[in-house]
């Protein structure tokens, strides 16, 4: 795969009428020195126009990942992404290893990465806002993290092998997900690890769920495993070691409608009656975290 010809190709998204005034934003922005603060809030610190920061800041809106606060500005975003990251934060050591991040978003995890100091961080996401929403919040952070616009079928054919993969929520997208985890699988260094995170069901049994036509209004998601399947999922993918981290239930506090995104949020989703399923009659989303090792000798 010509990984060059496919970045040129990709490059010219962000020429598309609805994403070029937001490339502006950016073009536009000043050059300044800003003090960042890498915590449950990504902070930056710095001499600005105030009233000008808070309409870039909306122009790219919805912010899904987050959150954020720049200058007097609180970007209140859809997901309480710290909630997800301090979780998973115990299970890894990131301190000069090869990092990609699937299914990137605006970068919020990557950026809490730099305090590990890992050799490289490379994000993957084929989303001309999100990376229009990273170049904004890196503008001032001025990190060395590379945002790809590509998707997780590039990460085997990617320049480089990881010694980490974190893919989180994207699994449940994949009509093939053991092809999808083979993927993550090829795309790792000798003895790397993927930090997996995905909808569950509960149940002993070795099942997925298939919902008909969406899950919690989402039309694509097309199957949610009990962890007894996930497992085989990722054996047959090849990974020699399969270890459950965490599992939690999404709540209102962690995802919910703010003035920073458009349309509905996760009280939309469930059943009003019932928070315990989905709109549908589904489980209600629950998610388990794991760690598939390549290759343990």
């Amino acid at each position: 795969m010509n990984l060059e010809k496919l970045r040129v190709e990709r490059q010219k998204w962000m020429t598309w009428k609805n994403i070029a005034p937001l490339r502006s934003v950016i073009d536009n922005l000043e050059e300044l020195e800003a003090k960042v603060t890498l915590g449950d809030v990504i902070k930056i610190d710095a001499d600005l126009d105030d009233d000008k920061l808070l309409l870039d800041a909306k122009a790219l809106m919805p912010w899904r990942k987050g959150p954020f606060e720049i200058g007097s500005t609180f970007i209140d975003t859809e997901w309480q992404s710290n909630i997800k990251y301090n979780l998973l934060r115990p299970h890894f050591n990131l301190k000069n290893k090869r990092v990609a991040d699937i299914g990137c978003n605006n970068g919020y995890y990557m950026f809490r990465m730099l305090e590990d100091k890992p050799k490289s961080l490379v994000g993957f996401d084929p989303s001309p806002l999100y990376k229009t929403q990273f170049d904004f919040i890196n503008h001032f952070v001025k990190s060395d993290i590379v945002y790809e616009l590509l998707g997780v079928e590039h990460v085997e054919f990617y320049e480089e092998k990881f010694d980490t993969i974190f893919c989180l929520g994207v699994l449940y997208h994949r009509s093939d997900p053991v092809a999808m985890l083979k993927q993550l699988y090829k795309g790792l260094d000798k003895k790397g690890e993927v930090i997996l995170d995905t909808f569950y069901i509960k149940g002993e049994g070795e099942m997925a769920l298939c919902p008909e036509s969406s899950y919690s209004k989402i039309p694509n998601i097309y199957f949610v495993p009990t962890i007894s399947a996930l497992k085989n999922w990722c054996l047959r993918a090849g990974f020699e070691s399969f270890e459950v981290l965490e599992i939690s239930v999404t709540e209102s506090n962690e995802q919910r409608k703010t003035e920073w995104i458009e349309g509905q949020s996760l009280e939309d989703f469930l059943d009003p009656n019932d928070s315990t399923k989905t709109v549908e009659g589904y489980p209600a989303p629950a998610r388990v975290y794991v760690r598939l090792i390549k290759d343990k000798k």
